[in-house]
């Protein structure tokens, strides 16, 4: 089904000369290099990538470590490299969540800004970057962020009214009172 007897070399070529990189993105990178000598030749429509280990640890219903799918979409490996850019933005997000619950925030703060920098237009990235900020008390650092997410989408600043009940939000009553007023 490949339009040209270039797409197997193309496919080979791209897999070596993108050793330095993590699988999933040798494999998207590989797509690429296919589709550019020609690809399949009935087009493109969809496209998927489902990595999991080499050895299964007997939980094959949580052993996907990335999967991702488009389905009848024009350009689908486009789509198919956003999907996986998000991924690896959540992928820092998540990390540094971890390094919060050590108190390793400068771990933290590296995690959600490589995240931010790879899907900068997300207001979850940016606002959980901000309430990390205050509850280790860099407020003024914080409120901009916070500002900008507000005014973008007034439900943050409920979700934010709502954090100090359950000690998501570490912050006096007067604090509270100065984020809430952006």
């Amino acid at each position: 089904m490949m339009l040209t007897s270039g797409v197997s070399k193309a496919m080979a070529d791209a897999f070596q000369k993108s050793k330095n990189k993590p699988l999933a993105e040798r494999m998207i990178i590989v797509l690429e290099a296919a589709q550019k000598a020609g690809g399949d030749i009935r087009g493109q429509q969809s496209a998927a990538l489902i990595l999991v280990p080499a050895k299964s640890a007997g939980k094959p219903w949580d052993e996907r470590t990335v999967d991702l799918r488009v389905d009848d979409n024009p350009a689908p490996l486009k789509e198919l490299r956003r999907l996986y850019t998000v991924h690896i933005a959540y992928q820092h997000m998540n990390n540094g969540d971890l390094a919060v619950e050590k108190n390793d925030m400068v771990t933290a703060m590296n995690e959600y800004n490589a995240a931010m920098k790879l899907f900068p237009q997300n207001l979850e990235m940016q606002y959980w970057t901000a309430i990390t900020l205050i509850n280790n008390r860099q407020l003024s650092k914080a409120l901009p962020i916070l500002k900008s997410v507000f005014s973008k989408d007034s439900n943050w600043k409920e979700l934010t009214r709502r954090l100090p009940k359950v000690n998501l939000l570490t912050v006096s009553e007067a604090e509270l009172k100065k984020i809430l007023n952006l």
